[in-house]
């Protein structure tokens, strides 16, 4: 799979045939990836500050959300903790993505539950490569440590904040000690 087929197939679950909205998301996405990353799956979706779908492209190094040609709005893998989705009447199904970066909903997701379990699978192997990085024997522990907490504290502001649920948090915070 290309990015055009990525962005073709997103479009057309998100039932927009622009070709000129088709062609400014290419380039967005072609404007914006990294050297070495890959498609992963996209879907269509709806951030709760737009009326109209938009495309959720899932990536190798992260979730995008590009909507009518405007800059996406990033989450990095890495950083992605959880991702669960639920039902309502009036928003359809909604994905919620917890990431040390913050909370992202997005609402009338297509086929969000396969669409999660894709990004909680690509998160996890993100994480996984992310560790697999050579790090300095002596400041190993030391910036371990110190990130572990400044991640567990971004995550209780969330939870303080209102962003997280008492189950996410817990969820997220587990994930983060191992």
């Amino acid at each position: 799979m290309d990015w055009s087929d990525l962005i073709d197939t997103a479009f057309d679950v998100a039932g927009n045939s622009s070709s000129d909205h088709r062609a400014a998301a290419l380039r967005t996405i072609e404007a914006n990836v990294a050297p070495d990353e890959k498609p992963i799956a996209s879907t269509a979706g709806r951030h709760p500050d737009h009326f109209r779908k938009g495309v959720l492209v899932l990536t190798t190094h992260r979730l995008l959300f590009l909507k009518d040609g405007k800059p996406p709005v990033p989450v990095p893998l890495p950083a992605v903790t959880d991702a669960t989705v639920t039902r309502t009447r009036i928003n359809g199904e909604v994905l919620l993505v917890v990431a040390l970066t913050g909370s992202h909903r997005f609402e009338d997701v297509v086929k969000a539950e396969v669409f999660a379990e894709q990004l909680r699978a690509a998160a996890r192997l993100a994480r996984e490569g992310s560790r697999k990085e050579p790090v300095a024997a002596p400041a190993a522990p030391a910036s371990t440590g110190a990130e572990l907490l400044d991640q567990l504290e971004r995550l209780a502001a969330l939870h303080t904040a209102g962003a997280l649920t008492a189950e996410e948090f817990t969820r997220a915070k587990q994930r983060l000690i191992g």
